[in-house]
């Protein structure tokens, strides 16, 4: 694909897969097996254990509820889920796992979501309007993301594209992203690299290396430029080498279903 937003011809039909699985296929391939990998609930959580089931079989699992090296063999349903203490190689105390695996910057790479991110990669999760007293809508708020954001060697953000949550400025900087551009994380003494990756339901966006603004770099089957701008409230970049985004592989979608299965079964049992 070229930056005209032509799209490239696919060999699959974008129909036989979801977007969620594109997006939970993407984010399982930017973790790298022996990597350690701060995981969320939902779709962080199944791109997490989709890689360690395919091509990241060594990958180290950490729940903020203090799971160390979980193995679940299903998806859990929280951080809480007891799946994640039988299968794990150590259990500790939330604190630890934030005082000494996080800000010490022990942790590879770490999954946020976002209600709002700007083009600088920077993430709201607190409020919606510029009155914080009086929002328009009061979001749930930071819980461990700012720390995330500040501390893992790099961030993936996943979220879908929108113009509500895709916002020239966020309203409230609940974590910090590139700040107002180049150079703000280093003014600020962050540690880690932040957002290298955000994986929306179109394609993934990565920081320019010069201006760290969010670039286009990639789009999946059958999604333009135009279809992307048209839901990005900034005027978009988009990389010279855009590219279309392979689909799931059927090993991709085989592991993925497996383990959205098992999580029926579990609900089902419960």
């Amino acid at each position: 694909m070229n930056a005209t937003g032509a799209p490239a011809s696919a060999t699959e039909d974008p129909a036989a897969f979801t977007s969620d699985e594109m997006m939970t296929a993407c984010a399982a391939r930017a973790l790298r097996d022996g990597m350690t990998c701060f995981v969320g609930i939902g779709l962080p959580s199944a791109a997490a254990n989709l890689a360690r089931a395919t091509h990241a079989p060594g990958l180290v699992l950490i729940y903020e509820s203090g799971t160390i090296g979980a193995k679940p063999d299903r998806l859990p349903l929280s951080i809480g889920d007891g799946i994640l203490a039988e299968t794990a190689g150590a259990v500790v105390s939330v604190p630890e796992i934030f005082n000494y695996w996080l800000q010490p910057g022990r942790i590879g790479v770490g999954f946020l979501g976002a209600a709002q991110i700007d083009k600088f990669g920077n993430i709201n999760t607190t409020v919606v309007g510029a009155d914080y007293a009086h929002p328009a809508v009061r979001l749930p708020g930071a819980g461990g993301a700012p720390e995330i954001a500040a501390s893992c060697r790099q961030v993936i953000v996943v979220v879908r594209q929108n113009r509500r949550s895709f916002v020239d400025r966020v309203d409230f900087v609940t974590s910090v992203g590139f700040g107002d551009g180049a150079g703000a994380r280093e003014r600020l003494g962050l540690a880690g690299a932040g957002p290298r990756k955000v994986i929306t339901d179109l394609g993934i966006l990565e920081p320019d290396p010069v201006t760290c603004e969010l670039t286009l770099t990639g789009l999946y089957p059958g999604v333009t430029v135009a279809d992307a701008a048209a839901k990005t409230g900034w005027d978009l970049a988009v990389s010279d080498s855009l590219e279309v985004l392979e689909p799931p592989s059927a090993a991709e979608l085989t592991a993925l279903r497996e383990l959205h299965a098992r999580d029926n079964e579990a609900d089902n049992a419960s």
